[in-house]
């Protein structure tokens, strides 16, 4: 047991430290790229590309369900080690995701086409623009829907260096498309739709071809099994409803905000949504690493050292995350500025409240993963849809009454917070040997404690500082991860990881030493 839990460990480590090369890579090229696509498309024709590309979005909660089911299905199946059943839900989820395709583009080629063309609010000379757009976000939905099994595969198999290699090589193509946009003769915003959808093409393709050659069960032969058909689709079921909730908070809030304040508030979105991605990122790879351990040890039945997983890498998350947004927070017109230069209105809210929003939904991730392990989904879903879907209307009386649209990012993060409390005590209602006031001990209460503390010796240091500028974001990021690393030690660690830790770390020297550095 001991050489198994030190071997997912270190598998867990390692297809971490790979999923930060190719985010850190790909971060790096984000950044500049979308300060040239914003300064060349202009401030309206972005927010018409994020409105409209939303507007397709919306109706990706049919295929974030099935997404949901497959990686669940794919990875438990792996965890019990029946290759022919796992071939056999390779078969099906693939068959069931071409199925939701054809219905995902008839309902985006009827209600969505018709909610853009007749509510949102575009000029009337960019129209054909946005239907282009528009048309070119079908097309890339639809292939990467059918796309989903086999991205499922790779995850579920852990090869998360494919990841890294793919994305480094997605980035360069990314990058000359933005040299090319600036460049082009042609109408910027259809020919940036063109170019990311052929791209998206090859990345796909090539994603296909490597799991073909790689994972036996990923070679598609037309054997289909009605159970598993039915138990995916039955899973899907009450997911959709959970998954719809959360297009809502997102996509329609954002065709909320461009009824109400205009496509260039949706600009303001955009660029927000940009940064939480970013930093989001740097969370999301140590979920993305850990949850298929999660579904195997569920699979296995290895209660214990799945709490261990779930509780640990969610407090490894929120002070990962805690480290790089804090100083986010507190300079971000300093780094707005540097950035983009010049920003819209409410960017500067947008992109505060985004990033409170990403502790509590990275940490609601890993919690939901052992709901997913156990199959029985109804209860989270009907809790946290219903959450997250009153966020709309909350929304739009707030707007009515004149309240500025920063108050719908205000919903959402107070929604995701209590949607993880409900999540963690479901999973004590599935597992009762998962503790939810062990749960609430070790991660709610002590990160809640960890982020106030931290954001209040932080922002005390910055008042005193009377210069400003660069010099005041060094000496505030500076600050910021002294604070962040002696709060996680000593607040977000009990005394017995705390001693772990030590351990782990002389023996790492030690041998360093020994090896003569």
């Amino acid at each position: 047991m001991d050489a198994t839990h030190s071997e997912n460990t270190k598998r867990i480590a390692k297809n971490t430290l790979v999923l930060y090369v190719r985010m850190l890579f790909s971060m790096l090229v984000s950044l500049y790229t979308s300060r040239v696509i914003l300064n060349t498309l202009g401030v309206e024709d972005y927010g018409i590309q994020n409105v409209v590309g939303g507007v397709v979005g919306m109706f990706g909660f049919l295929n974030a369900s099935m997404s949901g089911a497959t990686s669940r299905f794919l990875t438990f199946e792996l965890g019990k080690g029946d290759k022919d059943r796992l071939q056999l839900t390779f078969n099906c989820a693939l068959f069931v995701h071409v199925l939701i395709a054809v219905v995902v583009v008839v309902l985006i080629e009827t209600v969505g086409l018709w909610f853009m063309v007749n509510k949102l609010v575009i000029p009337e000379e960019r129209m054909m623009a946005a239907h282009v757009v528009f048309q070119s976000a079908v097309l890339g939905m639809a292939v990467g829907i059918i796309q989903v099994p086999y991205n499922a595969s790779i995850i579920s198999h852990e090869r998360m260096n494919v990841y890294a290699y793919v994305e480094m090589v997605n980035v360069f193509i990314r990058l000359a498309v933005v040299f090319l946009l600036v460049w082009s003769p042609w109408d910027k915003l259809i020919f940036l739709a063109m170019l990311n959808l052929l791209v998206g093409q090859l990345i796909a393709l090539f994603y296909r071809y490597y799991c073909r050659k790689n994972f036996q069960e990923c070679n598609f032969h037309f054997r289909l099994d009605k159970k598993i058909i039915k138990s995916m689709t039955s899973f899907t079921g009450w997911d959709l409803f959970g998954n719809m909730s959360v297009m809502a908070r997102t996509q329609g809030v954002s065709m909320l905000v461009n009824v109400f304040f205009g496509p260039i508030v949706n600009a303001a979105i955009g660029i927000a949504t940009q940064v939480q991605g970013v930093v989001m990122s740097f969370g999301q790879n140590i979920v993305t690493a850990v949850r298929p351990q999660i579904v195997k040890t569920y699979a296995q039945s290895e209660y214990g050292q799945m709490e261990f997983l779930v509780i640990n890498s969610s407090k490894l998350v929120f002070s990962l995350l805690l480290l790089l947004s804090l100083p986010v927070i507190l300079e971000t017109e300093y780094i707005l500025s540097v950035w983009l230069g010049q920003y819209p209105d409410y960017t500067v809210e947008f992109c505060r409240w985004t990033l409170i929003f990403n502790f509590f939904a990275s940490m609601s991730v890993l919690v939901v993963s052992v709901v997913h392990a156990t199959g029985k989904i109804w209860r989270p879903s009907l809790i946290n849809g219903s959450l997250y879907m009153l966020v709309i209307p909350l929304s739009y009386v707030a707007f009515r009454f004149g309240a500025s649209p920063v108050s719908s990012f205000v919903f959402n993060a107070i929604a995701v917070f209590f949607g993880m409390l409900f999540n963690a005590w479901t999973v004590h209602l599935y597992v009762p040997s998962f503790s939810f006031s062990r749960y609430v001990m070790q991660v709610a209460l002590r990160c809640s404690a960890f982020f106030l503390l931290s954001g209040i010796c932080v922002l005390a240091v910055q008042n005193l500082v009377e210069v400003s500028g660069f010099c005041r974001f060094l000496i505030t990021g500076c600050v910021s991860v002294l604070t962040v690393v002696l709060g996680a030690l000593f607040i977000v660690l009990d005394t017995k990881e705390r001693v772990e830790l030590f351990r782990i770390t002389k023996e790492f020297i030690w041998k360093k030493k020994r090896r003569g550095w």
